[in-house]
C-alpha cells in the first residue's frame, strides 16, 4: 500500500493529497512528504524552503501568487482547521479564473499541492490554526501579487457562517480583481 493517496482535483495540476497514518493507543504517525512517493505520482516538484504562520478564527490570508519566482506549495495544517482554496491563473488554461476548496485540519491530515500559476488563500475555521507549506522556490516580496478574496467574476464559496468578522492585512484589502489582473501581461502559462 502508498503511503500517499493522490486526488485529482477538477483543476488539472492541483491535487488533494492524503497521508496514511499508523495510530494507536500512543499516538500516530505519518510522512507528510516523500520525493520518492510524489515522483512515483507524477509530482516532480522541488521544495526549498519551508514556512508556518499561526492565526486566529475569521483570519483570511489570500489570495496570493509571486510574478517571478512562481511558488508551487504543498499545504497542510498541524494545529486547528482552514478553509484553503487555489485559483488557477494560467494563461490558456480550460479552468482558467476556476477555483478549489478542501477542508485542510489537524484531524484529517489532508494536504493540498497548489502548483506554480494558481493564487493561494485560506481561511481559519478554528479558534487558532497552524499552517504548514513547503514551497518551490524562495518568497520574493518585490514579486508579490494577488487577487480579491471576494472577486464575484471567480466567486468562491467561503464557509463564512461561523465567522463573525473576515480579518484581513492591509495589503488583502486592496488586491487586484480578476479582471484587472486579465488586462496585463499573465506571468503564468498553462503547459
Amino acid at each position: 500500500m502508498g503511503k500517499f493517496n493522490f486526488i485529482e482535483t477538477s483543476i488539472k495540476d492541483l491535487y488533494i493529497i492524503e497521508p496514511t497514518v499508523f495510530g494507536d493507543h500512543r499516538g500516530y504517525f505519518m510522512e507528510s512528504y516523500s520525493k520518492r512517493d510524489f515522483e512515483e505520482a507524477g509530482l516532480t516538484m522541488n521544495f526549498v524552503q519551508d514556512n508556518e504562520s499561526k492565526s486566529k478564527k475569521g483570519v483570511l490570508r489570500g489570495l496570493h501568487f509571486q510574478t517571478k519566482h512562481t511558488q508551487g506549495k504543498l499545504v497542510r495544517v498541524v494545529e486547528g482547521e482552514v478553509y484553503d482554496v487555489a485559483v488557477d491563473l494560467r494563461e490558456g488554461s480550460p479552468t482558467f479564473g476556476k477555483w478549489e476548496g478542501v477542508l485542510l485540519t489537524a484531524e484529517n491530515k489532508k494536504q493540498f499541492y497548489v502548483p506554480e500559476g494558481f493564487a493561494h488563500g485560506f481561511l481559519v475555521l478554528s479558534e487558532t490554526a497552524t499552517f504548514q507549506y513547503k514551497c518551490t522556490d524562495y518568497y520574493a516580496p518585490e514579486y508579490d501579487g494577488g487577487v480579491l478574496w471576494n472577486d464575484p467574476d471567480i466567486n468562491i464559496i467561503w464557509p463564512l457562517e461561523d465567522i463573525e468578522e473576515v480579518l484581513l492585512s492591509d495589503k488583502d484589502k486592496v488586491q487586484q480583481t480578476l479582471k484587472q489582473f486579465m488586462s496585463k501581461e499573465n506571468p503564468f502559462k498553462y503547459k
